[in-house]
């Protein structure tokens, strides 16, 4: 397979990335935020919207908060066509990904794309199939895996400094109100593929994974609780098997008012690593311990937005250097199959109530 983003319209020596964010739901803000905390590393040349006028109004305020005139593009024609954009951002529902794609990767301008790539697997497998064959650097926005703390975990575990890994758990204890779930398609399977497992907690399964390795097989219940009125499921419980031996259970919710914070433990045999959102804790099985990571303002996880701005930052920076560099960005779409997968085999399980094996690489 040849490495995706050797085909670019720049050089690494261009200094200030233009891109285009399609999309302006409720994350458009955090890019907005995000570029404007780059220092001039990226510029935010334009957005796109369904309607002429969130467009318009949304390029208004891009242009106040960035200092820099931001365009309201009027069809995606026109952003293909714009020999100065640099990469474009993906921010739209799953649904509305694959037609968009399919124009990018004609018109070879990088992808970031937020989670998840789309509704199903096999939408998601044909989107990566089509960025991997025109050779456009696909990158996934999990901007869990860019904190301090998640990093530093990281780095312990591909250093052997906590040794083997025998468990694992990890809970997404959430809560949304009904609220949340009344606006149009949200929840649905339509428009999001599913409800907690591919809207929330897979932030949380996309960095277990990268820390942990594979999940080979898992046995779960999924269901939607009375707190709720939705298509999907807002409750998911789980075992799990690891490639590499270990065991696991998984906690994922929308459902635990008033919500609790996002927790990966991972118990090795040195050690007992505890990454509870932006802190990470060593509980050494000397007696020792050690804390790592970066203060935050807010910790309420009932606020679907209750996170940084500046972790979006560093993915969109490691972008930007993933494609200056033409190497694969810190979360590549390939990368971002492997939550898809163990994410069907959940739900597969759940529906036929047995163990049920994750799919490998298709």
């Amino acid at each position: 397979m040849p490495l995706q983003g050797e085909v670019s319209r720049m050089s690494s020596s261009t200094k200030i990335f233009n891109t285009v964010l399609i999309g302006l739901g409720m994350v458009a803000d955090t890019h907005l935020k995000a570029i404007a905390g780059l220092n001039g590393k990226v510029r935010l040349k334009g957005v796109y919207a369904r309607t002429a006028q969130t467009a318009q109004q949304y390029a208004a305020k891009a242009t106040a908060i960035c200092g820099e005139s931001c365009t309201a593009y009027a069809s995606i024609q026109q952003i293909t066509d714009d020999q100065e954009l640099d990469f474009v951002i993906i921010a739209t529902p799953p649904n509305a990904r694959l037609a968009l794609v399919k124009l990018f990767t004609q018109a070879k301008l990088p992808i970031l794309m937020e989670k998840p790539i789309e509704r199903t697997s096999g939408a998601a497998l044909e989107i990566v199939t089509l960025c991997e064959a025109s050779n456009t650097l696909l990158g996934m926005v999990f901007q869990h895996r860019a904190r301090v703390a998640s990093i530093k975990l990281q780095q312990m575990i591909k250093a052997g400094e906590l040794g083997q890994l025998g468990m694992v758990n990890v809970a997404a204890p959430l809560w949304r109100a009904q609220s949340y779930y009344d606006e149009p398609g949200r929840g649905s399977y339509q428009r999001d593929g599913g409800g907690v497992l591919i809207s929330q907690a897979i932030h949380t399964l996309d960095l277990m994974l990268s820390l942990t390795g594979e999940v080979t097989e898992v046995q779960a219940m999924s269901r939607t609780s009375m707190f709720h009125q939705m298509e999907s499921e807002d409750f998911v419980s789980a075992g799990m098997t690891f490639k590499n031996g270990a065991i696991g259970s998984l906690l994922a919710t929308t459902a635990n008012y008033p919500g609790g914070s996002e927790c990966i433990t991972l118990h090795f045999t040195k050690a007992v690593a505890k990454l509870e959102r932006s802190i990470l804790e060593i509980f050494w099985r000397d007696g020792r311990t050690e804390s790592y990571g970066e203060s935050e303002a807010i910790i309420a996880s009932n606020d679907p937005m209750a996170y940084k701005a500046s972790w979006h930052g560093s993915v969109i920076t490691d972008f930007i250097e993933a494609i200056a560099e033409q190497r694969l960005p810190m979360a590549t779409g390939r990368e971002g199959l492997k939550v898809h997968r163990l994410i069907d085999a959940l739900m597969a399980s759940s529906e036929l109530q047995k163990t049920v094996a994750v799919s490998g690489e298709a």
